[in-house]
């Protein structure tokens, strides 16, 4: 098989994978759908090794398929990335795109500084910003839909890395006119009895509480599931909860209508950084918009 017959043969294989169907990997290689039928079947006959288990338009990898997608694909995307990589080392890359995943929190509080950062340095570079939750995020990390995400994470699935930049307390707040108010030290056995205001229990910091109140062996009690602590905040303005915050999301204004206690007495702080898939290649404009991400940014 000729060298540059090979890497069009690995490339179709990859998009195979990625998509699980000839006609997606096709469509985002420009080719018909007999040609990288062919591709896929000229490199198991070079392999001597089926690579997909064929189940209708279905595709999906046998054990010999799993092995060569993970030793081709960074070879792939380093071949790839080559015009952009020698951009970077020989000369000024001004130019290019960042797909970056991150959930709506993220976005209103985390990013704007770093965007602005990023835009200054860098006004050439073109940023996709996708508003996503933490599974959707996974699932475009993984599918090489994003360079990376940023977010907070507990738990990380194997094939996926996570690098903590940035940690910021947990804070409880209230209104003014909450009962626990006059407390000055707020333990959570006082807590405990009164309705919390928490995003959806499949969400990371439902989880923590939950945690945290377990590990105390204290119960706790949801009186309001919603997303978004823009959303939570409003609620607890309006005296229908408390609830635990990260510090990150807390203005000069959100200090002014409401009580902000800390908590890192019982909750551990909340790391955000950088999520991507194990062993990705990132391009040189992905690579720029991480540097970036210095703990300095925040005073925390």
């Amino acid at each position: 098989m000729y060298k540059g017959n090979l890497l069009k043969h690995l490339r179709a294989f990859i998009q195979t994978a990625r998509t699980g169907s000839v006609s997606a990997a096709a469509e985002k290689l420009f080719l018909s759908q007999p040609s990288v039928s062919q591709q896929i079947r000229s490199l198991e006959d070079e392999l001597g090794r089926e690579l997909f288990e064929r189940h209708g338009p279905r595709m999906q990898l046998t054990p010999a398929g799993k092995a060569l997608l993970e030793m081709a694909r960074p070879l792939v995307d380093r071949l790839d990335a080559l015009p952009d990589d020698f951009a970077r080392r020989y000369g000024s890359l001004d130019s290019g795109e960042v797909r970056i995943a991150a959930g709506e929190s993220t976005i209103m509080h985390l990013l704007p500084a770093l965007m602005m950062r990023f835009r200054r340095k860098h006004p050439g570079i073109f940023v996709h910003l996708h508003n996503v939750t933490g599974a959707d995020g996974l699932g475009m990390i993984r599918a090489d839909e994003v360079d990376f995400a940023v977010g907070s994470m507990l738990d990380v699935p194997p094939d996926i890395d996570y690098r903590p930049i940035y940690r910021f307390n947990p804070v409880l707040i209230m209104s003014r006119e909450h009962p626990l108010s006059r407390k000055r030290k707020i333990t959570l056995a006082d807590i405990s009895p009164h309705g919390l205001i928490l995003p959806p229990s499949r969400l990371t910091t439902y989880q923590l509480v939950d945690l945290v109140f377990q590990k105390h062996g204290l119960p706790f009690r949801v009186t309001l599931e919603v997303g978004g602590w823009e959303v939570i905040k409003r609620y607890v303005s309006l005296g229908m909860g408390i609830s635990i915050v990260t510090s990150i999301c807390i203005t000069e204004a959100d200090r002014e209508r409401l009580l902000v206690r800390d908590m890192s007495e019982y909750f551990p702080q909340r790391s955000y950084g950088v999520v991507m898939r194990r062993g990705a290649y990132l391009s040189p404009q992905a690579e720029r918009f991480i540097d970036l991400m210095s703990p300095d940014l925040f005073g925390e």
